[in-house]
């Protein structure tokens, strides 16, 4: 305790520099909305999003270093703060809501309004906030020495490095122009196909192939060679072993009303297969891995939210400015009126019962979110298995009161999106304000700056949502939102039972006999419920993280080339999303076909690949330039 006291922040607390101006918001907003409809497109594709606070930290850094001259680190701290909200927000929200129009083209319900999305999106947000803030000084300043916040810190070491910002932030722009570039060529122009197939012989049904896009191989680079080995591992059980041991011994079985495998198999190959059958099995294993991450956590929650509310609302020195929160009456009035909004807004189908339960579990998890993301990081955080057991309880709970069929559904999935966003808004949060305290931010700037990052990426997320649906529709082999997916069936299975359970079971019991034998269930599952070829291009860049972890150079310089990489990866999956907002505008006034070259080339197969697999070559080729071959920059900024 003492020895925090003692801790003193790069800028003083009596020293005051510009932080919350017109620059930072402006900049904020626009990172904001940028890298939340990125990472909406993102995890929609692939299930997984990646942290937005290093990339927008670097570009605040490079823009108010090198074009507007100025020399503002808390400036660009708020920058990144309020850029970083939009890829939480779109997390909690892509892992949610999707459900909605799933259910609206089966005809179960009408498709939600942009309001009712962007109201649960501000709700979330706000109250993800709100809950951290009486918070912030237990958990950032009194365990200051046990709390290290990994992204936290690295945001911090990032925007002290100013020197270097102007060279770092070129690379992350790189990686968005050369990204773009690509994905136009492939998914817009269709010069070469973005998926490369190879089929197994008639007597072994199964399947190998890779994707080529630059943002799916820049999450393995980021994510590391271990989890891309994990995901690729489950993409080969189900496309390797699960298929063909389906095809080739249960090729009659039929589920009730529909064609048998075989004929599935006949008609659509094992991608047929896939999408019929082995999804079902991806989702419980995607489910019990939820619960398995939630239950080996219990004993950090209960240790986590016990000490939290011992420290709720204890603040520092009032008058110092690296110690001032927003005030908590306002705080608590706040929380008040959003959880009545909760209830008494029509375009949202919460009852009294709902919102009580949005009170109680936000807060407890935006407790748990905080605390876990300063030990293990925002990567390592259990978002989804929160919602999965909210879901539960909550579907339960309303089943029970008597809301069920499609408003208890609608409900749930409400209630399930505000408290995935509550736990993700927290965790993003907490590190935002660890960032804060190193460099001595004022924190009350800082929070105002995540309200200003939420309501902007709550007022685009709804509209992206609906764009994308329009374009290419949720579920469909471009926007598989596996969790959303997931989310609507544990609803469905809670309120009528209608889900294959043997196959959800089968998935289950994966799940238990890999957590057994030590490996991490949740990427392994989201690998055997994605394509193979999405999890083959992770590998890819998995594969180059691994090479560039095991050169034998100086530590300084190895370092510095991983975060070379690091950032143009951030910038890649940046440019492919924007351009994948851009395509899907295109698909909506049906200027896709205008600009489609692939019928001018008909080229045959073979030669189709080969172009592929060059263009996948220059991809991998762009990130060593940016990376491992980049030189060092002699300019200071």
């Amino acid at each position: 305790m003492e020895e925090n006291k003692k801790f003193q922040p790069y800028i003083p607390a009596s020293k005051i520099t510009p932080e919350l101006t017109v620059t930072s918001i402006i900049m904020g907003i626009l990172l904001a909305v940028i890298f939340g409809a990125a990472n909406a497109y993102l995890g929609l594709r692939v299930g997984m999003t990646v942290s937005a606070s290093i990339p927008a930290a670097v570009i605040a850094m490079g823009v108010i270093r090198m074009v507007m001259r100025k020399n503002s680190i808390l400036e660009s701290n708020l920058v990144q703060t309020i850029g970083s909200a939009g890829e939480s927000v779109a997390a909690g929200a892509i892992f949610t809501l999707p459900a909605l129009f799933l259910w609206a083209k089966e005809g179960v319900m009408e498709k939600p309004g942009i309001l009712e999305i962007t109201l649960i999106a501000l709700i979330g947000g706000l109250l993800g906030v709100f809950f951290m803030i009486p918070l912030r000084n237990a958990l950032i300043v009194r365990e200051h020495n046990t709390l290290p916040y990994p992204e936290g810190h690295a945001c911090a070491e990032v925007l002290l490095a100013g020197e270097k910002g102007g060279a770092n932030a070129s690379t992350v722009f790189a990686g968005m122009g050369i990204s773009a570039i690509f994905k136009f060529i492939i998914d817009g122009l269709k010069l070469v196909p973005g998926e490369i197939t190879f089929h197994g012989a008639r007597r072994y049904p199964g399947a190998i192939g890779t994707q080529i896009y630059p943002a799916v191989m820049s999450v393995g680079y980021i994510c590391g060679p271990r989890i891309s080995s994990y995901m690729f591992a489950g993409g080969l059980l189900s496309w390797m072993v699960l298929i063909p041991i389906l095809v080739l011994f249960a090729g009659s079985y039929a589920m009730e009303g529909g064609n048998t495998i075989s004929q599935i198999f006949a008609e659509g190959g094992p991608s047929g297969v896939w999408s019929t059958y082995i999804r079902y099995i991806g989702a419980g294993a995607l489910a019990a891995g939820g619960i398995i991450s939630l239950v080996k956590s219990l004993p950090l929650i209960v240790r986590t939210f016990r000490d939290a509310v011992k420290g709720f609302g204890k603040g520092g020195v009032s008058g110092e400015r690296t110690a001032q929160d927003i005030s908590m009456k306002f705080v608590l009035l706040a929380i008040l009126v959003l959880t009545l909004a909760v209830w008494l807004v029509p375009a949202i189908p919460v009852t009294l019962v709902g919102a009580i339960i949005v009170v109680i579990f936000g807060f407890f998890f935006a407790t748990v979110s905080s605390r876990m993301v300063g030990l293990v990081g925002s990567s390592n955080n259990p978002v989804s298995g929160m919602a999965i057991a909210t879901l539960l309880i909550s579907t339960l709970i309303l089943k029970i009161t008597g809301d069920a069929g499609a408003h208890g559904m609608q409900a749930a999935i409400a209630i399930g999106s505000i408290i995935c966003i509550v736990a993700a808004i927290a965790g993003d949060t907490s590190q935002d304000l660890k960032t804060g305290y190193l460099l001595g931010a004022t924190p009350k700037k800082q929070q105002y700056g995540e309200v200003i990052g939420v309501i902007a990426s709550a007022l685009a997320i709804g509209a992206t949502l609906y764009l994308l649906d329009s374009a290419w529709g949720f579920g469909s082999e471009e926007l598989a939102a596996p969790q959303a997916t997931l989310m609507k069936m544990v609803i469905e299975g809670v309120m009528d039972g209608n889900l294959p359970w043997g196959l959800v079971l089968i998935g289950v019991c994966i799940a238990v006999v890999v957590e057994i034998v030590g490996i991490p269930v949740l990427p392994f599952a989201i690998g055997i419920y994605l394509p193979v070829q999405l999890n083959a291009c992770i590998m890819v860049g998995g594969l180059v993280r691994l090479v560039f972890d095991k050169m034998k150079k100086d530590k300084e310089k190895k370092e510095g080339i991983i975060q070379n990489g690091v950032l143009f990866c951030s910038g890649m999956i940046a440019g492919e999303g924007l351009v994948g907002i851009l395509l899907a505008v295109f698909a909506i006034f049906n200027l896709g076909s205008v600009i489609d070259l692939s019928g001018v080339l008909n080229l045959p197969v073979w030669a189709q690949n080969v172009g592929s697999i060059v263009v996948f070559a220059l991809i991998i080729l762009c990130l060593l330039k940016f990376s491992l071959w980049k030189k060092p920059s002699s300019k200071k900024d």
